[in-house]
Order: structure tokens, then C-alpha cells, then sequence
């Protein structure tokens, strides 16, 4: 199981995230540019002494990432306010790498294309949509408990 944040802009979501990502044990993939410098002292304070215990590899584009990720056997499922399926209802896999959308502008019709699926939270009516760390917790531990894949306590570490 992967997180995979296409390009991001604000810093202290994606240090959110990628400290979501330390904690239950899943690699983060950062498809750049990101609309800010990975050294930036919000990114950093929001990811704390977590930034070191996950790892983390960053893509120089789409292209990239797509090409790394079909090598690598993954399944892309992008969270979106235009899947058809609710997050809740969807059979994830242990080769599935989640895609969060830019805070600012969701993910291109070119990414939609690219995924093998797209997945959405089930809003209230006149709602917009959630925070990307928000929704990139509740996709995240959704796809873990339906893989048995959350960390086990009695594991090392």
C-alpha cells in the first residue's frame, strides 16, 4: 500500500500526510513539482521527527511516476469528488497505491485517466469537499482494515 500526493501546495497537509504514512507503516510517493520547497520549515514542524521513518520518494513528474508505478505492479486508485465509487464500497488490494489530488485543484483529467479507479467520500448535501489530509486519512485506513494491513502491536518498532 502506497499514498501517492500529485503535486502538492501546501506543506502542512503534506507533512500531515506523510506523517498519517509513518504512522501505519505505507511508503508516500510525491509526484513534483510541488508548490513548495520540501525544506520548508511548515512542511517540516507538520511532519515532525516522522519524515525519517517513512519511506518517501519523489517523482519529477507524472510521466515518471506512472511509468515507476506500472513497473512496479501498482493498481492507482485516485481519490476524487468525481469517482463513482464511495471509498467505503471498494475492494483495495495490498498493491494499491492511493493518488490525492492538489488541496488547490484536485488532479487533471490526465491523472483520472491514468488510474485504474476512482474513489470518492460520500459528502452531505451543498458540501465541497473535505481537507486532502482529512480524506487521505479516512481512504487510507479504510483500504489498511479491509487488507488486514495495519501495523501489528505486537511488532517490533
Amino acid at each position: 500500500m502506497r499514498l501517492v500526493l500529485f503535486q502538492p501546495d501546501i506543506p502542512q497537509n503534506t507533512g500531515t500526510m506523510i506523517r498519517l504514512a509513518a504512522c501505519l507503516g505505507v511508503a508516500v510517493d510525491i509526484v513534483e513539482p510541488a508548490g513548495f520547497d520540501v525544506s520548508d520549515r511548515h512542511f517540516r514542524r507538520s511532519g515532525m521527527d516522522y519524515l525519517d521513518r517513512v519511506e518517501i520518494i519523489r517523482h519529477p513528474s507524472w510521466r515518471a511516476f506512472h511509468d515507476w508505478s506500472r513497473a512496479n505492479g501498482l493498481r492507482l486508485v485516485l481519490a476524487t469528488v468525481q469517482g463513482s465509487v464511495p471509498y467505503t464500497d471498494f475492494s483495495y488490494g495490498a498493491n494499491d497505491a492511493i493518488v490525492m489530488g492538489r488541496e488547490s485543484a484536485g488532479a487533471p483529467e490526465y491523472v483520472h485517466e491514468a488510474c485504474d479507479a476512482r474513489i470518492r467520500i460520500p459528502l452531505a448535501p451543498g458540501m465541497r469537499s473535505l481537507n486532502v489530509a482529512v480524506c487521505a486519512g479516512m481512504m487510507l485506513g479504510e483500504a489498511l482494515r479491509r487488507t488486514d494491513g495495519f501495523p501489528r502491536a505486537d511488532a517490533p518498532g
